[in-house]
């Protein structure tokens, strides 16, 4: 394959230094945004008379031909190529001739990689939002089922109050809301067309870069310094530190999902689908897709911090480190994306033990601020209902039973303030239904906040 470079050079490159420097292995993934690029810069050139009409036709008719036949396999990327731009170009220029030396005219290898991964990133952030969003798609219909699936809430680990499992997937969905709100603000920062920059200062050709930036659909135009335009990596790494931020969020529910997994907790079974056995242990149903996903978490952020050490002392303008950029970033993005599909799979299948939860809340003595708030009612300062109740869950957990089951006169042996209607009072019903301030896991307020989210759905989209 021929380089596009090479007049002032005497020798060819070693075999080895070649190997090294060469990106096609990983870049050729870039090949339909390369071809997409490369017809709006032929289109332009022909409609600004710097090539002719005829050769701005052979040029994107023979780039069409060569991404169909790419996409059919009919074509194979060939990886004796130094990268993605010289296997195109080279194709083209085999496929009609001069014309096809034409196509470079006005840009630089720096800024063309610069557009390809713009391109190529813009995709997999609309990408990634449709995964996040079927994801939230598939956690509403659990929330709405399941607004009177009692359970207990936990700080530190520990039963603190009851709440409902919609209620506590709500927190997830509210974490996801602010992922593809992330997106959506990398996705509109980084809509500006970098092609045209050259190398790094422009060019003496009369291109019009508006049109090329137009032609591929960038809202915020060119770029307005070439420098900064061959350069930049800023879209990269914040899109790699919202992965990051997606990751941590699947990872707390993955770690969620194994405890509540487990034979102590059953709060959940985890579907044969998205599990799996033991190569000794005849009994055993790991959650491995949970487990997998939790571990991917650091391959994710080390992604972006690789690319931050990167980047960290390049001067201006282009340096072949920047090559570094799109492994790292690949592998970062087809993570995430596996990731979602599979815990989306797992969600959408998993049962939740109902009944388990809800006696969990209650042995947990999720109920009892409920119970010192009782007193408070009946005239008995917040401290001295404190102490009261913190003795009455004493007892219970000496007998190892709920405060439901404590008799009354257990109750009055602590207080006297205690009537018949503290039963009521401490039901788990009871203790969700009337936490009604926004944000809390009463039914009526959580079909208030499972309505904002239907609509939220339908308007949201990248």
């Amino acid at each position: 394959m021929a380089n596009l470079w090479g007049g002032r050079f005497t020798e060819a490159t070693d075999a080895s230094a070649y190997k090294f420097n060469q990106s096609i292995s990983f870049d050729k993934r870039l090949y339909a945004d390369d071809i997409e690029g490369s017809i709006a810069h032929a289109t332009m050139l022909g409609r600004q008379g710097i090539i002719s009409l005829d050769e701005s036709r052979q040029i994107t008719d023979g780039l069409k031909g060569i991404k169909e036949d790419i996409d059919s396999g009919k074509l194979m990327i060939s990886e004796e190529a130094e990268d993605i731009h010289s296997f195109v170009e080279a194709e083209l220029t085999r496929r009609i001739g001069d014309a096809g030396k034409k196509l470079h005219t006005g840009r630089s290898r720096n800024d063309q990689v610069a557009l390809d991964m713009k391109l190529y990133t813009r995709r997999q952030i609309k990408e990634t939002d449709k995964l996040i969003k079927e994801l939230q798609s598939a956690l509403l219909v659990i929330m709405e089922a399941n607004t009177e699936t009692y359970m207990p809430g936990f700080t530190h680990l520990q039963k603190a109050q009851p709440v409902t499992l919609a209620h506590h997937l709500g927190a997830y969905f509210e974490m996801f809301i602010r992922d593809r709100s992330r997106l959506s603000d990398i996705y509109e920062r980084m809509d500006t067309c970098p092609l045209g920059a050259g190398a790094l200062a422009g060019t003496t050709y009369d291109l019009d870069r508006d049109m090329t930036a137009e032609l591929l659909d960038f809202k915020g135009g060119a770029t307005r310094n070439s420098m900064d335009s061959v350069s930049d990596r800023d879209y990269l790494i914040e899109f790699m530190s919202a992965l990051s931020i997606i990751m941590m969020h699947l990872s707390r529910s993955c770690e969620e999902i194994i405890i509540w997994n487990s034979n102590e907790y059953r709060f959940v079974e985890i579907d044969d689908r998205y599990s799996t056995g033991s190569s000794i242990m005849p009994q055993k149903k790991n959650p491995d897709i949970a487990e997998l996903a939790r571990g991917k978490t650091g391959r994710v952020y080390g992604s972006l911090i690789s690319l931050l050490t990167t980047m960290k002392g390049i001067p201006l303008a282009y340096n072949k480190d920047m090559q570094e950029d799109k492994e790292i970033a690949f592998d970062a993005m087809d993570t995430v994306q596996d990731c979602l599909r599979e815990f989306t799979g797992m969600i959408r299948t998993i049962r939740f033990n109902n009944e388990v939860m809800e006696e969990s809340a209650k042995k947990g003595f999720t109920n009892a601020t409920d119970a010192a708030d009782y007193l408070v009612k009946k005239g008995v300062p917040f401290r001295d209902a404190h102490s009261i109740v913190g003795r009455l869950v004493l007892r219970c957990v000496e007998r190892g039973i709920a405060m439901d089951d404590l008799s009354i006169e257990d109750y009055k042996a602590e207080c006297d303030s205690f009537e018949d209607d503290i039963y009521e009072a401490i039901s788990m019903k009871t203790c969700v239904d009337k936490r009604l301030t926004k944000g809390a896991p009463a039914k009526d307020k959580m079909m208030e906040t499972i309505s904002y989210y239907k609509g939220y759905l339908e308007k949201n989209s990248l």
